[in-house]
């Protein structure tokens, strides 16, 4: 692959990142690339969340199954927010990524570049000897009959944001606040629990990065600055 300005991402990577900071983040770079003047095409955000539960703009509140203040006791936030899905928790021990790309520059339609973050999760699962599958009418990605990660994005001018969360350590037991995707017949599960092991998140986000770049045939290069610094 021929490496040019035209197929370069920066990706930072953040533990611990208040959520309502990277959302004010990822709306500052989608404008910048919408705008197009930058010297790359995108970025890729990997962060590990302080827990929260977020609503689809099409979400169904009735997902949510504790009260405001249950939920407030054991310290998450709720926010309706504009990606698309339903209800989902994101929290310590998760990986959850952002990319932010013009889905022109990369000869995309949303189908297939909702497919093609399936795939990246895929690979990266296998890296660490666990096999997953898709189902067209649940996006995200599956291990037996459970949910292991979940997608949910937004697209405006063709420029994506929101993007993919992946359990990895994640504690499944902030799950019970809610029907996870709106699905009530299925489970979640995590690497951790499918493995019986913690997995260091940093192992797995760079796994992530290997085979974003390899499957959105992209050169992705850390940031030299970091994205989330002025607005944690």
């Amino acid at each position: 692959m021929t490496v040019s300005l035209e197929n370069i991402i920066r990706w930072e990577y953040k533990e611990r990142v208040d959520y309502i900071a990277s959302l004010n983040t990822q709306r500052k770079l989608h404008r910048e690339v919408i705008l197009g003047d930058l010297n790359e095409r995108g970025f890729l955000l990997l962060v590990e969340h302080t827990p929260v539960i977020t609503v689809g703009r099409f979400g169904d509140q009735g997902n949510i199954l504790a009260s405001k203040e249950e939920i407030e006791k054991k310290g998450v936030r709720v926010y309706r927010i504009e990606r698309g899905g339903d209800v989902t928790y994101h929290g310590p021990g998760q990986l959850v990524g952002y990319p932010i790309i013009n889905l022109r520059d990369f000869g995309l339609g949303v189908k297939t570049y909702v497919y093609l973050l399936e795939k990246t999760i895929m690979d990266v699962l296998k890296d660490f000897g666990i096999e997953g599958y898709i189902v067209e009418e649940y996006p995200g990605v599956w291990v037996g009959d459970e949910k292991i990660a979940a997608i949910g994005i937004y697209v405006r001018n063709w420029v994506t944001m929101h993007g993919f969360a992946l359990n990895v350590n994640t504690d499944l037991d902030y799950f019970s606040f809610i029907v996870p995707c709106g699905i009530p017949d299925k489970g979640v599960t995590s690497m951790k629990k499918i493995l019986g092991k913690e997995i260091p998140l940093r192992d797995v986000a760079l796994s992530l990065v290997k085979w974003f770049e390899k499957n959105f045939r992209a050169k992705l290069v850390p940031s030299d600055v970091s994205l989330l610094t002025e607005l944690r």
